[in-house]
């Protein structure tokens, strides 16, 4: 009996083990069920990819947890963003802040360019590349500079992971092989790279070389991976695709629209196959918007959104079936700085590894930011020396290898063009040449020609040894008609032709891209004439001046503002000294003097649309000259004048002429809306023979207003002013076209 009793516990015992494995298996194989793995398929599209970010708020509203994600292009973008950590929402709020002209563009800061550039190469509207004596065109519209910045910054907290799969959301893009049109699966390397690569979309961004291949978009082979995602283990797939059907010959009416149209005949044939596979298909509407439409951001993450929207039930059907797991939050927040180990650059056959690392700015065991690494690889990108410039960052507890890959520019030679109109110089359009390495690697010859109402010419040759002492040489001609003073004593008063051909020699020290220095020796001559007829018809020059000049000249150039046309911020500082040593004296009475002019001015503004610019402008006479042609020359309004002529809103071109002077402006200008600005001017100035000594300098002063109207435009800027004075009852409308040359 007793030992029945015990093997009836046993066989009890045994019975509670084997339903409590039975059970246990079950909720194990139950739990297995639960958990699909969840794959997001990303097409490509350009600007109309936004919409994924208006979907991903809507998918992770409704709960579901993502565990793979594939991408093409603006897919890939949006892909690489989330699967290194950001939020649906975080992504919305960060590209809102973004202008996406500058990125596209590859605008950079102006503090970026050397004061050479700023003070020389400000006026092409076109530049056009010029190898073995033909006149190419650009492979883009732009090299994808700021995009790979824009990623590497945004990705920071990541660029120690080279295996996507290990990212916090497993992660692959698409790109396709320029050359053999095959698809390139990316899921190592340098995350930026990476997605660079996949949204080089074709006269946009410039291919991009990875590994020996020169890669575009991806969208041409493969704009909505889904097969991808599959092959990394997706259980379900969620698409999102952007791209519409294929347009209508009438909607096929630019450019851009024929290109997009090519490429989508394959992507438009392959999606279809694809789609079969899609657990969720969302499709947004946005036929109404283009691969360009970057200012329609909000518009297009709100239609997102409300596609997706109205699968809100799918949505949170697939997230019940998952298994809640708390991921990590990962920290996007990137690390204030850190120090540089190591700094690996590849060989570049015109530039020392010296050169490169001043422009950027850095140098190994320092400590830097990623703000300063950036801004280092804007100044070498400014330079216009290489055709790209790809690096990666390898972190490793705080400590940072920067490996270098540059390729130098195959294009020492570039054809500019431009074009302008003022009430002074009339018509003109420039015909520049620029070439580099032309005699010594660091060397730049800038030939400018305009032609128009009046022929004019400026030649640069300039040897940039950066912060050394640099040397050149420059050379330019120029003139115009105007009703000077002059005019007035002789009979028959006529327009004076002010001609001047003055060429220096001069070295230059240059600190920090903001500021220069420099010395040198100035030949000028100074035709200035009126065509005077006589009583028998007979046209003949009278010559108020007619003489070479050998000077002295010496100058200070400070240049910070942040934009050459409409300034925001910044401060601007130009000195020259000009001491006028010997002449071939036309008029039999030249004596030895001295001409020192300056000029300051702030520009700064209040809520990033009113700006206040202030500018002081004086000039003194050193020693006694009777040569007034040479004196300070105040009214009229440009910013191209010959160095003793200062613009004075509300009174004519030269209409006061003395030793000395000195100018204050105002100007305060609103941004109506991007790049449209109004403008009002006050302008006071007094000229005088002595305003040092003389009581009365603060009396008799020249007052003038304007109102103004000014646009930002690729062919420079777009003005018209209206100017006045209350003394001389003067009303003058003046209108510039075109960047000042």
């Amino acid at each position: 009996m007793i030992f029945y009793i015990k093997m009836n516990k046993l066989l009890i015992v045994l019975l509670f083990f084997i339903t409590a494995i039975s059970f246990s298996q079950q909720k194990v194989d139950s739990l297995k069920k639960k958990k699909p793995k969840i794959g997001l398929v990303l097409s490509g599209g350009g600007a109309k990819g936004f919409a994924h970010v208006g979907a991903l708020k809507v998918i992770e509203e409704a709960g579901v947890e993502i565990d793979y994600i594939g991408g093409t292009s603006m897919g890939a973008i949006v892909g690489s963003l989330y699967a290194s950590g950001y939020s649906a929402k975080e992504i919305d709020s960060l590209i809102r802040t973004l202008d996406f002209d500058k990125i596209l563009q590859d605008k950079l800061p102006r503090k970026a360019y050397s004061l050479f550039d700023k003070e020389n190469s400000e006026k092409y509207a076109f530049t056009f590349p010029i190898t073995k004596g033909k006149i190419g065109l650009p492979k883009a519209i732009s090299k994808g500079q700021n995009v790979l910045n824009l990623l590497t910054r945004l990705t920071q907290h990541v660029d120690t992971i080279r295996d996507f799969s290990k990212l916090p959301i497993p992660f692959v893009c698409i790109a396709t092989n320029l050359e053999t049109g095959e698809e390139v699966v990316l899921r190592k390397g340098f995350l930026p790279e990476a997605v660079r690569a996949s949204s080089s979309f074709p006269t946009l961004l410039e291919p991009i070389e990875l590994n020996g291949k020169l890669l575009i978009d991806g969208g041409v082979v493969n704009n909505f991976p889904v097969d991808r995602v599959r092959e990394m283990g997706a259980d379900i797939i969620i698409g999102i695709d952007v791209q519409n059907e294929l347009a209508k010959k009438d909607e096929l009416d630019s450019a851009v629209k024929i290109l997009n149209q090519i490429v989508s005949f394959q992507i438009y044939a392959e999606d279809q196959k694809k789609v079969d596979d899609v657990d969720l298909y969302i499709h947004p509407d946005i036929a109404d918007y283009s691969v360009v439409s970057f200012d329609k951001l909000s518009e297009i993450i709100a239609e997102g959104e409300k596609t997706t929207k109205k699968y809100i039930p799918e949505l949170e059907k697939i997230a019940d079936e998952q298994l809640k797991t708390k991921r990590k939050k990962i920290d996007i927040y990137h690390p204030e700085q850190f120090l540089v180990k190591e700094i690996n650059i590849n060989f570049t056959p015109h530039y020392t590894r010296d050169y490169i690392l001043g422009k950027l700015k850095i140098k190994e065991h320092q400590i830097i930011t990623m703000d300063h690494l950036i801004e280092g690889i804007n100044n070498l990108t400014a330079t216009k020396n290489f055709e790209s410039i790809q690096y990666e960052i390898l972190d490793k507890e705080g400590e940072i290898t920067i490996n270098f890959n540059l390729k130098e520019s195959p294009v020492a030679t570039y054809l500019q063009l431009a074009g302008h109109y003022d009430n002074l110089y009339k018509t003109g359009i420039l015909v520049n040449i620029t070439s580099k390495h032309l005699l010594i690697d660091n060397d730049v010859l800038s030939a400018d020609f305009i032609v128009g109402d009046y022929l004019r010419y400026n030649l640069y040759y300039f040897i940039d040894n950066g912060y050394n002492w640099s040397y050149g040489i420059n050379s330019f001609f120029k003139g115009f008609k105007a009703n000077l003073p002059y005019s007035e004593n002789i009979e028959n008063k006529s327009e004076v032709n002010y001609q001047r051909l003055q060429t220096q020699l001069f070295l230059q020290r240059s600190f920090d891209k903001i500021a220069g220095i420099g010395i040198g020796l100035e030949h000028q001559n100074n035709s200035i004439f009126s065509e005077v007829v006589n009583l028998q018809g007979e046209s003949k020059k009278s010559f108020y001046d007619n003489s070479d000049y050998l000077n002295f000249i010496s100058y200070l150039r400070i240049d910070t503002y942040d934009h050459r046309n409409f300034p925001k911020s910044g401060f601007f500082t130009n000195v020259d000294f000009r001491w006028y040593i010997l002449s071939s004296d036309f008029e039999e009475n030249f004596n030895s003097f001295s001409q020192l002019r300056g000029t300051i001015g702030n520009a700064f503004t209040f809520f990033d649309k009113l700006t206040f610019k202030t500018t002081i402008d004086v000039g003194f006479k050193i020693g006694f000259s009777e040569i007034k042609e040479l004196d300070f020359q105040l009214g009229g309004y440009g910013k191209n004048y010959l160095d003793n002529f200062i613009p004075l809103y509300g009174f004519d071109i030269g209409e006061f002429n003395d030793n000395n002077y000195y100018k204050g402006e105002l100007e305060i200008r609103y941004e109506l809306f991007k790049n449209n600005f109004i403008s009002s001017y006050m302008n006071v100035a007094k000229t005088d023979n002595d305003l040092i000594t003389d009581s009365q300098a603060f009396k008799d002063l020249h007052l003038g207003y304007a109102l103004g109207y000014g646009m930002e435009t690729f062919l420079g800027p777009i003005q018209v002013h209206y100017a006045w004075s209350p003394q001389s009852k003067q009303n003058t409308w003046y209108f510039n076209v075109g960047f000042w040359f």
